[in-house]
């Protein structure tokens, strides 16, 4: 988990085990509500709130527990950001009053470059993955909407139409593995337990998966290794420490897995195993 309400905190969790939130170490600055990417090596923030929108990309490496490093910039500088990855590459989707997806290659340092457009402008977009699919799903442009937006990661281009949410929504928390991605809680405006799902590989309306153990908004991604996904923290209204779990490939709905340090919302979490990576 990457930054937040609560400043500049990294924490991490062991996905296949129950358990609660540990800590990673620090980010450069305090962000929230950036875009979330990772690999199987690293995860990745870009852009978000710091106070002030800004463009600034950071990164750590899984296998060693510290500080996060300067990574980039971004092609500019707004809050509420979606994030999608495959082992590759690294989409940063969206935020106020902009459509604009830029990318990077995760395994090279440097600043992001132009991908293309979100149907429309579009903020804090729900962002799940496949190997070749990025799909970003709801926000707000400014009213909530169930848009559902698609690229195909290694081809730069504009986005194609993937089908609705089951309603209008914003600030959800989302993950996937390699064949399927799940959306969780939000607001309609009202702040809701809901989670959909969709097929990545076929374009269509999201199907409903089950519900939330309460209540949540602004988790962003979550964690995932292909089979779990984890949800952390949010808004009730007031923030949460509680984390929630799925199997991915079964419907139905969340479990308990543990608890974060302490309760936080708008962070940016990073889904690195659902393409072979750590968490």
């Amino acid at each position: 988990t990457l930054g937040g309400n609560v400043g500049n905190k990294i924490g991490f969790f062991t996905i296949s085990t129950l358990g609660n939130e540990q800590d990673f170490g620090d980010l450069i600055a305090q962000t929230e509500t950036g875009g979330s990417v990772g690999s199987s090596t690293r995860a990745v923030v870009g852009g978000g709130y710091a106070p002030g929108n800004t463009d600034t990309i950071q990164y750590v490496q899984f296998s060693t527990k510290g500080n996060a490093a300067d990574f980039g910039n971004r092609t500019n500088s707004v809050q509420a950001v979606g994030g999608a990855s495959n082992e590759t590459r690294g989409l940063f989707a969206g935020g106020e009053t902009v459509n604009v997806v830029d990318y990077i290659t995760i395994a090279t340092i440097g600043n992001a470059t132009d991908f293309g457009n979100l149907s429309a402008n579009r903020s804090a977009p729900a962002g799940i993955a496949s190997t070749t699919r990025a799909i970003f799903a709801g926000g707000y442009e400014p009213s909530r909407v169930n848009t559902v937006d698609y690229f195909t990661i290694g081809s730069t281009g504009d986005a194609s139409d993937f089908g609705n949410l089951s309603a209008t929504r914003s600030q959800m928390g989302s993950a996937s593995s390699s064949t399927r991605g799940v959306t969780a809680g939000g607001s309609e405006p009202t702040i809701v337990n809901t989670m959909d799902y969709f097929t990545i590989a076929s374009a269509g309306d999201a199907t409903d998966f089950g519900d939330l153990t309460a209540a949540r908004s602004t988790m962003k991604n979550g964690g995932s290794n292909g089979t779990r996904a984890v949800y952390c923290g949010g808004i009730t209204p007031s923030t949460s420490n509680v984390m929630d779990y799925v199997t991915i490939a079964s419907a139905g709905d969340a479990t308990d897995f543990g608890d974060l340090e302490g309760a936080n919302g708008q962070m940016s979490g990073v889904q690195s195993n659902g393409h072979g990576g750590l968490s």
